[in-house]
């Protein structure tokens, strides 16, 4: 009888985890597409389920839209290893991974807008980003430059950082290609920089 339970228990576990992660990828959608402040009833419409079911996960907005974000990044960092075993080279492992991360940067901003005017602030998960993405970034870097195809040395931080300031600007300009900017930036790792004269 114990074990009957024991199976339901873990069940019901897997069940309210799988809610979770439909809940997160519906309400990222929704704020990729209408902002943060999307109504609670069309992200539980999108997810399947009533909106009692985010309000038991997600008392409040803002640890709705922390779980997005953490929920982003940790898809983010281990998107890292997974390229790297599959990608035809260190290099185009790093491009793939660049590729998610500018996704990442490019869809997140108003959750960290939110995060920032929130009781709650956004230092933690700010750290948390860096933290968790710095090392898989770091080991793409470092794969690529020991093949030999990354000659520009360069620490992880600074092209998360130099990524994450092409990303941040759009000003309302359609004409401001993001994505091609951080083409251009990662197919210059491969370049042998000049010294100056």
């Amino acid at each position: 009888m114990a074990d009957v339970a024991q199976r339901a228990t873990r069940a019901k576990r897997a069940d309210a985890q799988r809610n979770e992660v439909v809940l997160l990828e519906a309400a990222a959608a929704l704020f990729v597409e209408c902002g943060v402040d999307v109504p609670v009833r069309r992200i539980a419409e999108k997810a399947g389920v009533g909106t009692g079911t985010i309000y038991r996960h997600f008392p409040n907005r803002s640890d709705l839209v922390i779980a997005v974000y953490r929920h982003q990044v940790e898809d983010c960092a281990e998107a890292g290893p997974r390229l790297l075993g599959s990608a035809e080279s260190p290099y185009a492992a790093l491009v793939e991974w660049v590729d998610l991360f500018v996704d990442f940067l490019v869809t997140k901003h108003g959750l960290a807008s939110a995060m920032r005017n929130d009781g709650k602030g956004y230092e933690g998960p700010h750290a948390y980003f860096i933290d968790r993405l710095e090392p898989v970034c770091g080991d793409l870097l470092a794969a690529a430059k020991e093949s030999g195809e990354v000659l520009v040395d360069i620490e992880a931080y600074s092209l998360m950082l130099g990524v994450g300031n092409l990303c941040a600007y759009s000003g309302g300009d359609d004409r401001y290609e993001a994505r091609i900017l951080v083409g251009v930036l990662i197919a210059g790792l491969q370049v042998q920089p000049r010294l100056a004269p």
